[in-house]
């Protein structure tokens, strides 16, 4: 039974779709649905049948950011303490965790959306569907990890031009900048990404999961620092069960069952 109110949750094939579920406003963040996501998230991360996670969003719209009605008294509300205390915590948990996180990227993704969407490992996005670093457009500038995220995907020249001339920037362009993986479609989003994912959760899991952490971890070490990880947790991997199992598959000649053990 589903037990979030702004979020559908569901876990099929070892992969558990995260569907952001405010279609009327094109499922922008409010309140509780930062909570939602945070607590699904967690609970995706501690559930050992869950060897990959797609994130997207209900209806026509992946998430277009903060919900800017949801604060329309006249009472100022801190900015910093609301990404301290709600965004940033999403995305350090989505950055951190071991099991690979798409993005299915079925529509726009504008302000924290975007940054969202970046956050993830990969991402399918829809041929009718754009990013927007939406921030300038009300004299903000970008958060949620979206300068981090940003000049690492696409460099700093073209990260410095999405985040102040905050110009949409449709599938075709996002592929050809790095922004995303692959485009699909919109009549297949769903198919494709369920191969992929369901492609990640017969992969060995813990693998994966220590990739995921060199790879971020290279982003601002030398590579001194990221040789002796690799010996590190190079060690950690040849103890795993599915390191075991695919060295009898390739002497058995076969394709190897992990179990993400």
């Amino acid at each position: 039974m589903n037990e979030f109110k702004t979020i559908l949750y569901a876990v099929e094939k070892n992969v558990a779709w995260i569907t952001l579920n405010r279609p009327e406003v094109l499922n922008a963040f409010n309140e509780e649905m930062t909570t939602d996501l945070h607590n699904v998230l967690k609970a995706a991360e501690k559930d050992a049948t869950v060897r990959c996670i797609v994130i997207t969003g209900a209806g026509r719209g992946f998430c277009s950011g903060q919900d800017l009605n949801s604060h329309s008294g006249t009472e100022r509300r801190s900015l910093k303490e609301s990404l301290v205390r709600r965004y940033n915590p999403i995305v350090k948990r989505m950055s951190s965790m071991d099991k690979p996180i798409i993005g299915m990227i079925n529509g726009v993704a504008a302000g924290a959306g975007c940054s969202l969407a970046l956050a993830c490992d990969m991402r399918v996005m829809a041929e009718s569907a754009g990013l927007i670093e939406v921030f300038i457009r009300i004299g903000l500038v970008p958060d949620s990890g979206s300068h981090w995220f940003l000049v690492r995907h696409i460099g700093l020249a073209k990260a410095f031009e999405l985040a102040t001339l905050g110009d949409k920037v449709d599938a075709r362009q996002a592929l050809e900048l790095g922004l995303v993986n692959r485009v699909a479609p919109d009549d297949t989003l769903r198919e494709e990404t369920a191969k992929l994912a369901e492609r990640f959760a017969g992969s060995p899991t813990k693998a994966i999961g220590l990739i995921k952490k060199a790879l971020n971890k290279a982003v601002h070490s030398d590579l001194d620092t990221i040789l002796e990880y690799e010996s590190y947790i190079q060690e950690i991997a040849s103890l795993t069960e599915d390191h075991q199992e695919g060295l009898k598959a390739f002497t058995e000649k076969r394709k190897p069952g992990y179990k993400g053990r």
